[in-house]
């Protein structure tokens, strides 16, 4: 399945998989007491990874969701969306909506991992799916009018970096947090990829690169709290 690197990657990742599902269900189940559990109140998105064929970086796949839409109309985002009464799992709904947003057929893709949930201030778990697609060139993108403006990818590593990079302080249950804002420019388009997605993608680059980002992350407690790269980061900035 693709090349040595991604062989090796996916080894690495499905090695450490049962640790991280076993994680994300326990969390799960320990937080549905303060979020719902209801199908309706629970979604996936699909972090779908390729390899680059010029310099072999991981990149991912990220959508421009409609204009039309009543709720976060013209923001990027992750394919993805609520769970449905006929879904049998997470997976099920991440792969479902990316085939009706974008055309991605879910045979094309090897999910390896699932993150820890992301709960939102609607009241909404988010379950990340990540998953490879190793022939890029068999998916040819369909969009969904309805839901989606554009489709387009970007380099995994750039979640990492502080460049094109900015953030504003938040508050979230009076709890104070950073929300990270990343520039990308493609043929002559900028976007702007903020707010959740950005979150889930600064986690989902840390786990598969296996290292943490160059900033100060400094995520609500719903998203993990103050991560360990923080910690050495505020740690250093006091001496």
């Amino acid at each position: 399945m693709g090349s040595q690197r991604l062989q090796t990657l996916l080894n690495h990742l499905r090695s450490s998989s049962p640790t991280t599902t076993t994680t994300t269900t326990t969390t799960t189940t320990t937080t549905t007491n303060s979020f719902s559990s209801k199908p309706n109140k629970r979604a996936a998105v699909l972090i779908c990874l390729f390899e680059d064929p010029d310099d072999g970086n991981l990149r991912v796949f990220l959508t421009l969701r409609s204009s039309s839409l009543s709720t976060h109309s013209g923001e990027v985002a992750l394919p993805g969306g609520k769970r449905d009464q006929s879904d049998a799992d997470d997976v099920q709904t991440a792969l479902r909506e990316a085939k009706e947003e974008i055309g991605l057929d879910p045979s094309l893709v090897s999910v390896i991992t699932l993150l820890q949930p992301f709960h939102t201030m609607y009241g909404i778990t988010v379950i990340p799916v990540v998953g490879i697609l190793s022939n890029k060139d068999a998916f040819s993108p369909v969009l969904n009018p309805a839901e989606v403006d554009a489709i387009f990818d970007v380099p995994l590593e750039m979640f990492l970096k502080n460049e094109n990079r900015r953030a504003e302080e938040g508050y979230w249950t009076g709890e104070k947090h950073l929300v990270h804002y990343f520039n990308y420019e493609v043929e002559n388009k900028k976007y702007v990829i903020w707010g959740l997605t950005a979150a889930i993608l600064i986690r989902a680059a840390t786990v598969v690169l296996q290292r943490p980002p160059a900033f100060l992350e400094r995520r609500p407690k719903t998203w993990g709290g103050i991560t360990e790269s923080d910690m050495i980061m505020l740690q250093n900035s006091t001496r």
